[in-house]
């Protein structure tokens, strides 16, 4: 079953929910990165995450990317989304691994440290629009609660979950993020928490097999639901050759020419996709008929 996101709100009383199951993305992540099962969930968290604010962009062409940059042995983690919940990403060290917490879980706010999470959104204005908040403690749910409640001002609640099996395939994993229209009562917002915390974890409930309508049910119980949309969403690489030549070019003449002079062949390799771009010196001197400084 491919991926998918599912929106829904709380009929008259002022709650929007989206859940996404992510299995088949991050496990394809897994496969591109070949990332220990430590990273795996850091990266697939944040692969989530970025699924699901991409999905919110309200233009078609629009784009979200995700920073987290922490002092912890994986280093900086990097996803983008695109409007259409598709997603791509890498993080900086993916064979990084620890021991276990003491609760047995993974530890990914070690794995990401302290630090700062930024959030790039691109809707096609002049410049994309900016925000930035440091880490909570790196275990990324909590750390996008905090942006969306500092830096766009809307009271949320995020849960984010990787299920790693024993072969370090992913088992299962998703999320789902939950906010406060304008107007929202004292009284759902009460109800709405006394919800979460007796809610079981994301990787437990599809672990158990329950749906993403099921998982939104047990969210919003005692919420009239409206179900909104079903959207298919997965991991999608932009990258190709016209592109990467763009990327080379903007290095500017001294770079690319060293970079010539110094091997008959030359690779670029993708970030998020580890697709190899191969140039040959001629090809690489060609470019450079059209770097302008």
């Amino acid at each position: 079953m491919s991926d998918t996101l599912l929106r829904a709100i709380a009929r008259d009383a002022g709650i929007q929910i989206c859940a996404a199951s992510t299995t088949e993305l991050v496990e394809r992540a897994h496969e591109i990165h070949n990332t220990t099962p430590l990273a795996t969930a850091a990266l697939g968290r944040t692969l989530t995450a970025t699924a699901i604010m991409g999905s919110q962009l309200k233009v078609e062409d629009g784009s979200v990317t995700v920073q987290i940059k922490g002092n912890g042995p994986l280093g900086a983690i990097v996803c983008v989304g695109d409007s259409d919940g598709y997603v791509r990403g890498y993080l900086q060290d993916p064979a990084v691994d620890l021991p276990l917490r003491a609760d047995g879980k993974l530890n990914v706010g070690g794995g990401v440290g302290r630090g700062y999470l930024m959030v790039i959104k691109d809707i096609g204005l002049k410049d994309p629009i900016t925000g930035t908040v440091a880490l909570v403690n790196g275990e990324i749910a909590e750390d996008l609660t905090r942006y969306f409640a500092e830096s766009e001002q809307i009271p949320s609640a995020c849960a984010l979950g990787v299920l790693v099996d024993t072969d370090c395939s992913v088992k299962c994993a998703g999320g789902w993020l939950v906010q406060l229209m304008p107007g929202v009562k004292d009284s759902d917002i009460d109800k709405l928490e006394a919800n979460l915390t007796k809610l079981e974890s994301m990787t437990a409930m599809l672990d158990k097999g329950m749906s993403l309508e099921d998982i939104i049910r047990a969210v919003l119980d005692g919420f009239e639901v409206d179900f909104l949309q079903t959207s298919e969403i997965g991991y999608r690489c932009a990258c190709s050759r016209e592109k990467v030549e763009r990327a080379l070019i903007s290095m500017g003449k001294t770079e690319l020419r060293k970079m010539a002079e110094e091997q008959e062949n030359s690779e670029v390799t993708c970030q998020f996709c580890d697709k190899i771009y191969r140039f040959s010196r001629a090809e690489l001197q060609e470019l450079l008929t059209h770097a302008t400084k």
